[in-house]
């Protein structure tokens, strides 16, 4: 029989309504059941794409021996971290501190009475294996733990609980000067590499610093030349490597090696949005490899085919496993993707092989470790592909997985059911979680902006626009703004990061309109500038400046009230929501918004200083503050300059009527003599995002 997540609206929690644990969501009548009860809470975090989410669903959470003692003995309760990451934040962090490192699933067990944790691990096979202990072992001892070591418990709460109020503290500082930028930055550009062992993630957020501070000469304190080499590479990385999907476009999450070829195959949407925004820029600062156009266009047929909703928003991930035939139990790592040399062989013929194999590392005996004989396609160098190689790989192989299209939609498989009972044309795809997330649709918005301006595609902009409309009409209310969409129902209240890269986007939405359409650069700015008073309002920090997660009205069943800061996967909020404040003030010439963000690169100086390599997104934002220029000029104009990666630069039409020079170029708040020839107004702009004075 169905636990009670059989009714959740989050996919991921469905996944475990038919497991014999008494799973609960996280509610405030479970959590004081688990109180009068004193039962430890067991609390489970993960989301519907992880891939050992999914492993020790099928395993240790369908253990009929295991969930009798659970059941009898905790309090199981499932987290979609999607729709909390709030909750997320916190337990992973206690759980980094436990035992020097986090994943998913996050498995942690929590004091009923201060839902404190005290101890906790990822994933837990059925029985010990890979060195960890099996499952039934760990909850029999955490249980008799709880019952006997009353001392100790209490000694590691009342540690874990100061050790977790402590990292939320941040020093004020004023010294947010140059000196402070040119050293955080020296330490977080190297970040980016293509030497190194183990696991490759993207790491957008480091790679869009390298490419931002790669106009600096050496002698700045930044070697501009090195971090653009460091940038490119992880370009050519990206778009020959195995963690792009050649065939049907679209990057999946990472690779578990260090050589870019074997990924772990889910697709998420933050990424790709991020990567989309980074490859435009890489294209526009000169680096024009047809490999990277190609990865882009690409890419957006993906979001085009697989990732949008009829309303326009975009669904969130889709999973790195998926069943090769209805009769499977369970579905296979990367089965959508990938191919056998004999597969090839039958399909294809002996010329079209060669060219492949001329282009792609192919061989019998594949290069997917944990499936011998299985090959993920990988590029053996950039540029452009042969025509045949284009035919073979978007004719023949799509059709092998996608079949015959007469749609320019593929319709997602919405659950494992779903993917197993459907009549698909080609291979079963893998499950997409079709919910909308304000940030992540926010970050693909603002990577389809750039891609638009930098590839001259204006439906690029019209994908993004019915997004953000989207957004805009669905998401608020007069009082409220809300982060997740489940078939047209709002829900959870939106964190900073949904409100911080929103107005993001719809400041790129702006420029990127600004040499397009009448009236709409004004409508995104206005929008912007509404959502900016909403976030101001319910999450700025009035006492030590920078913005809290979660609003005031919604940390009750929080430890702690965190500021984020440290970029991961996808950026923090308080980066992206100080570099907002410093545009706005550009674009609106209102000083209200630069003392918000002076105030809040105060606030996080001494992370700045501390942690360098936490925070590229805040080093960005003190790029920002030394170096911003605002360039008024005519539409053809200002989209000759929108042509280029000009990191700190905002663009304006708004000019005088009886203005009759060729441009005016401001750095910070000071403006330049009118300039009278394009040559001037590009060597001022140059000038201006390398001077040595800021503001």
């Amino acid at each position: 029989m169905p636990n009670s997540l059989a009714t959740s609206q989050s996919l991921y929690l469905r996944k475990h309504a038919d497991n014999p644990i008494d799973w609960r969501a996280w509610t405030p009548e479970a959590l004081a059941e688990a109180k009068a009860n004193d039962l430890p809470i067991f609390l489970s975090i993960g989301y519907s794409s992880c891939h050992w989410c999914t492993v020790m669903e099928g395993e240790a959470f369908s253990d009929e021996e295991i969930a009798n003692f659970m059941n009898a003995n905790f309090l199981p309760i499932k987290v979609d971290r999607e729709e909390r990451p709030d909750l997320d934040n916190i337990y992973m962090q206690a759980l980094q501190m436990m035992v020097g490192q986090g994943g998913w699933p996050l498995n942690i067990f929590l004091d009923p009475h201060g839902l404190v944790p005290f101890y906790g691990g990822t994933y837990f096979p059925v029985n010990p294996a890979y060195g960890r202990p099996g499952f039934l072992q760990v909850l029999q001892a955490v249980r008799q733990f709880y019952d006997i070591e009353k001392v100790k418990l209490d000694d590691q709460k009342e540690r874990m609980l100061g050790a977790l109020q402590a990292s939320v503290r941040v020093e004020v500082t004023e010294d947010i000067s140059r000196e402070l930028l040119f050293s955080g930055l020296s330490s977080a550009v190297p970040v980016v590499t293509r030497a190194g062992m183990g696991q490759q993630f993207p790491m957008m957020p480091y790679a869009q610093l390298a490419l931002q501070v790669s106009r600096f000469p050496a002698d700045r304190g930044i070697d501009g030349g090195d971090a653009l080499e460091r940038a490119r590479d992880r370009a050519i990385d990206l778009v020959t490597g195995g963690i792009f999907d050649h065939v049907g476009g679209g990057f999946h999450r990472y690779t578990v090696d260090a050589t870019w070829t074997v990924p772990h195959f889910e697709k998420m949407l933050y990424d790709n949005g991020q990567i989309l925004e980074f490859l435009a820029n890489i294209w526009t600062s000169g680096e024009q490899d047809e490999a990277i156009a190609r990865a882009v266009h690409l890419t957006v047929d993906w979001l085009q085919r697989e990732m949008t909703a009829a309303e326009g928003y975009f669904y969130a991930a889709q999973d790195a496993d998926s069943f090769a035939t209805p009769d499977d139990t369970e579905p296979e790592e990367g089965e959508f993707y990938v191919w056998q040399l004999q597969q090839l062989e039958d399909l294809l013929t002996d010329a079209e092989m060669v060219e492949l194999d001329k282009a792609f590392f192919i061989s019998e005996t594949g290069n997917f470790g944990d499936r011998p004989g299985h090959i993920d396609l990988q590029r053996l160098t950039s540029g452009a592909l042969s025509p045949v190689v284009e035919t073979v790989l978007r004719t023949k192989l799509f059709q092998v997985r996608y079949g015959e299209l007469t749609e320019a939609t593929f319709p997602p498989a919405v659950d494992a059911m779903a993917a197993k009972t459907t009549n698909w044309p080609g291979r079963i795809p893998a499950v997409t979680d079709t919910k909308m997330i304000v940030a992540w649709n926010s970050l693909a918005i603002s990577g389809l902006a750039r891609a638009a301006i930098a590839f001259d595609k204006p439906e690029y902009l019209e994908l993004a626009t019915r997004a953000a409309e989207f957004i805009w009409n669905a998401q608020r209310t007069d009082s409220s703004f809300m982060r997740l969409n489940y078939d047209g129902t709002a829900a959870i209240a939106a964190k900073s990061e949904d409100y911080a890269l929103f107005i993001k986007a719809l400041l790129d939405l702006q420029q990127a309109t600004l040499t397009r359409t009448e009236g709409l650069p004004k409508l995104w700015l206005e929008r912007a500038i509404s959502l900016q008073a909403q976030i101001d309002k319910l999450l700025w920090d009035a006492a030590e400046g920078g913005y809290f997660m979660t609003g005031a009205n919604d940390c009750d069943d929080l430890l702690v009230r965190e500021k984020q800061y440290q970029d991961n996967a996808t950026p923090a909020a308080n980066g992206i929501a100080i570099s907002n404040l410093i545009r706005l003030s550009d674009l609106t010439s209102q000083l209200d918004y630069l003392k918000r963000a002076e105030r809040g690169l105060k606030a996080f100086g001494s992370i700045i200083s501390k942690y360098p390599r936490a925070c590229p997104n805040l080093l960005a934002a003190l790029d920002l503050w030394h170096h911003r220029v605002i360039v008024k000029s005519d539409r053809d104009r200002v989209a000759q300059f929108q042509k280029l990666t000009l990191p700190v630069t905002s663009f304006s039409t708004d000019l005088e009527d009886d203005f009759t020079d060729l441009g005016l170029v401001c750095w910070g708040m000071k403006c330049l003599k009118p300039a009278k020839s394009d040559e001037q107004i590009a060597q001022q702009i140059r000038d201006g995002q390398m001077r040595e004075r800021g503001n």
